[in-house]
């Protein structure tokens, strides 16, 4: 049985979830309200910044002029990069803390390479890999791999230093080290930096489909830029967000589930 108190926290809890889940809701709805309403009264020019109307009727559309297939086309190299992205970069970050001497070496070179303007190489992408889906992949890891790989890695050597003086003590060595304490120990931030991962995947496959691609939402943002179609614009823009919501939701299940099982 619970005690009293521990009953009113776990309502108290579940009333700043609801207050929580509430508020997420109602800012969009209340944007896109004041949006359609000051639309409606002329306050805002829809030739400029378009409306939720107008966005509704584009996707409407669009539903019958392949926009499931752009909507595809994106979502599958935003995924993929993703997935690439992570994975090499919990991968390069692991080796760099068992080598820190090789960390040491490359870390510099590393911040470089990560503030480089990554649309200013994004011709010689497309000669080095070809004016297709690969160079839009390798566009999107070229954003967001490094930044996967200093973020990581610099969670794990700002591990406790108390905590790995005492698995030392108790002659841990360096991979029970690693996977006993420095994995665990950083779960949270390997699970926000995947969070990052999703907007810098999506910010990086949209710009390698405005450079190349014939198909994706990237592709309808530049095609609606040449034909000043703004309501084509702003419904790919946000479709993009709707993206982006869905993986960072998944991600946000599958770390509420580590959390709960561990």
């Amino acid at each position: 049985m619970y005690s009293k108190e521990h009953i009113m926290y776990l309502k108290k809890e579940k009333r700043k979830k609801i207050k929580i889940i509430f508020f997420q809701i109602i800012i969009p709805i209340i944007f896109l309200s004041i949006w359609q309403i000051l639309t409606e009264f002329k306050f805002i020019n829809t030739f400029l910044f378009s409306s939720p109307k107008n966005i509704i009727n584009t996707i409407i559309k669009l539903s019958s002029n392949n926009l499931l297939d752009h909507m595809w086309i994106t979502f599958y190299e935003t995924l993929i990069s993703f997935l690439l992205a992570s994975f090499l970069g919990l991968l390069i970050a692991t080796i760099l803390w068992f080598k820190p001497t090789i960390a040491k070496i490359i870390e510099p070179y590393l911040t470089i390479i990560n503030s480089l303007p990554k649309v200013a190489l994004g011709p010689l992408i497309i000669i080095w890999v070809g004016a297709s889906i690969n160079s839009i992949i390798v566009m999107s890891l070229m954003i967001s791999l490094f930044i996967s790989i200093i973020n990581i890695y610099n969670s794990f050597i700002s591990t406790d230093e108390t905590f790995i003086i005492l698995f030392k003590s108790l002659k841990a060595n360096k991979y029970q080290l690693f996977y006993k304490l420095i994995l665990p120990a950083n779960k949270n931030n390997i699970f926000n930096t995947l969070k990052i991962n999703i907007s810098m995947s999506l910010i990086g496959v949209i710009m390698g489909e405005l450079l190349v691609s014939k198909k994706g939402l990237g592709y309808l943002i530049m095609y609606g830029s040449q034909v000043f179609n703004i309501d084509l614009i702003i419904t790919s823009v946000f479709i993009l967000g709707l993206f982006s919501y869905l993986i960072y939701f998944i991600i946000n299940i599958i770390e509420k589930y580590y959390v709960k099982k561990k």
